[in-house]
Formats: C-alpha cells, sequence, structure tokens
C-alpha cells in the first residue's frame, strides 16, 4: 500500500483479532485466551473437575430414571470437552517458542 512506511501496525478489529501470530486452528482461540494459554488451560481443568463431580453426585444422588443418566451423562460430556480442549491449549503452550 505505502511503499514508505512498510512497519505500520494493523488497526481494527480485523488486525486486532489477528495480532498473535497463529496457525491453523489455533486462530479459532481467542487472543486474549491465547496469550495466556496456561491459565485457561487451567481454568477448563478445574471447570471440568467440577463438572465431572456434578455427574458423579447426579448419578448417585439423583432419582430413578432415564433423567438421571441423561443429566449426568450431560455433565460427564461437558467434563470430557472441557478436558480435552485444556489438554488441547496445554499442548499448544508446550509448542510455542520461548518469548524473548
Amino acid at each position: 500500500m505505502n511503499a514508505q512506511n512498510d512497519n505500520r501496525t494493523p488497526k481494527g478489529l480485523r488486525a486486532w483479532w489477528a495480532s498473535p501470530a497463529r496457525s491453523g486452528l489455533r486462530r479459532i482461540i481467542a487472543p486474549w485466551e491465547y496469550r495466556h494459554l496456561r491459565t485457561w488451560a487451567r481454568a477448563r481443568i478445574a471447570v471440568g473437575n467440577l463438572l465431572a463431580l456434578c455427574g458423579l453426585v447426579t448419578l448417585s444422588i439423583g432419582s430413578t430414571g432415564w433423567n438421571r443418566y441423561g443429566l449426568a451423562a450431560l455433565f460427564l460430556v461437558a467434563a470430557a470437552a472441557q478436558f480435552s480442549f485444556a489438554y488441547w491449549e496445554l499442548t499448544i503452550a508446550r509448542s510455542a517458542s520461548p518469548q524473548t
């Protein structure tokens, strides 16, 4: 665009969203979350533990019938999703080059 000033920082929402250099599926992670991956992964692990606990409590205390199993399955599937996303974020954080 401007040959004299190639080092301009891009402005606007699109430039903000693409601020950290990411490739592939890493782009679906929000930039503010991408900057602190380990913290967010720990939070997801804590939420996953809470959801798994809710699923186990629902199985042990809930009423008889399929309602109990459906609600427990919902909690346990959500916990598994949280754990898998946290694992993915930790994998990305480990593979990132060290910042200087």
